[in-house]
């Protein structure tokens, strides 16, 4: 659907440089993604891997995010092995509702409640994001938090509409939990695309 350079703004990776390859498609439905136009697969061109790797190496950065829509609808074994064998870093933004495909440094797993995330993708997982839109986020949070590994990282972020609402619990939530760690879409705040 669209490539750019810019500052990872979530997450564990929060302020490090990026390369963004956001793929088409997706049937996961989230009534409050901000990307909804990368829904239809079909409605975007088609870009080849060599393409693909050598905008990404065009950076000085050699950090790439594969998000979506929902990437692991895709076969992703030739892109980063491509990707891997440039120099670059692959990092994965996923509802993790599909098989896990490709060779990743980073797996950042978000589920949704619309589908439900597959158990070895969260096993896989070094990022557990929960996007905070209603107080029942914290039960349904903690549920996923105990399919992931010890290792992983567990962030608690507010669907960007409700964060007045969501952030003084999200805060108290953390201050309680403190395997928790709060993440802010930072981008939005600083107005990088």
């Amino acid at each position: 659907m669209e490539q750019f350079y810019t500052i990872q703004g979530e997450g564990f990776n929060t302020g490090r440089a990026a390369y963004f390859v956001r793929l088409g498609g997706c049937d996961v439905g989230c009534v409050w993604c901000d990307v909804k136009e990368s829904w239809d697969a079909d409605a975007h061109p088609k870009a080849s891997i060599e393409d693909i790797v050598s905008a990404a190496t065009a950076h000085a950065g050699r950090n790439v995010v594969i998000t979506g829509g929902e990437p692991l609808m895709h076969d992703l074994g030739p892109l980063t092995a491509a990707l891997h064998s440039a120099g670059c870093q692959n990092w994965i933004e996923t509802s993790g509702a599909y098989r896990l495909s490709g060779d990743w440094d980073w797996i950042c797993v978000s589920p949704k409640k619309f589908k439900a995330p597959l158990p070895e993708v969260l096993a896989a997982a070094h990022e557990l994001k929960i996007i905070v839109f209603n107080k029942s986020d914290f039960v349904w949070a903690e549920q996923h938090a105990a399919m992931v590994s010890p290792g992983c990282r567990l962030y608690l972020q507010p669907e960007w509409s409700k964060a007045p609402q969501m952030m003084p619990l999200i805060v108290d939530y953390v201050k309680e939990n403190p395997k928790w760690q709060v993440s802010l879409q930072t981008h939005k705040f600083l107005d990088i695309p």
